[in-house]
């Protein structure tokens, strides 16, 4: 897990460094919206492609075919529903994280949204390749996913003290 934190830190130092010089980005409130619309498209897709795999198991396996509300479900089903399950809690924090950063980060640390985002994805890809062997199999792809998360929100809150504080005023 170390390593997960380690490269996320390693990931937003090289984002913040070159991605400017390779994609401009705008300060205005439109472009930081579309940025942070943009970065979410790769948390969503993680879920399309989670809730499909299920969808199409349920679809074509009669024990599960009527929903695990129903039916004890498949070993199978169980294991795509706890994919679904982490990919969606995943999700939930960092979609808001997301456009809180890009709203109120000054305009250097922009390019930590997306880098973030890429993380995202990488890191449920590796979740999902090791998820089968057993946790440490799947540690960093979960780390990897959380800790850039955890990071941004660390940078809010380090944000939110700054203008709360009395050179604030």
């Amino acid at each position: 897990m170390a390593v997960a934190m380690v490269t996320a830190l390693a990931v937003f130092a090289l984002s913040i460094a070159y991605l400017p010089r390779l994609w401009p980005l705008a300060s205005d409130l439109a472009a930081r919206l579309r940025l942070a619309s943009w970065a979410i498209v790769l948390p969503a897709f993680t879920l399309l492609v989670c809730i499909a795999r299920l969808a199409k198991h349920r679809f074509f396996t009669p024990d599960d075919i009527h929903g695990s509300g129903l039916t004890d479900g498949t070993d199978r089903a169980k294991y795509l529903q706890a994919l679904l399950q982490n990919t969606l809690e995943q999700s939930a924090l960092a979609v808001p994280v997301y456009f809180a950063t890009a709203v109120v980060a000054p305009m250097d640390w922009l390019p930590v949204v997306p880098a973030a985002a890429l993380m995202f994805l990488t890191g449920r890809l590796a979740f999902f390749a090791g998820y089968a062997n057993g946790a440490p199999a799947r540690a960093f792809g979960f780390a990897f996913t959380f800790y850039p998360t955890a990071l941004l929100i660390v940078l809010l809150a380090y944000l939110g003290i700054l203008q709360l504080g009395p050179a604030a005023s």
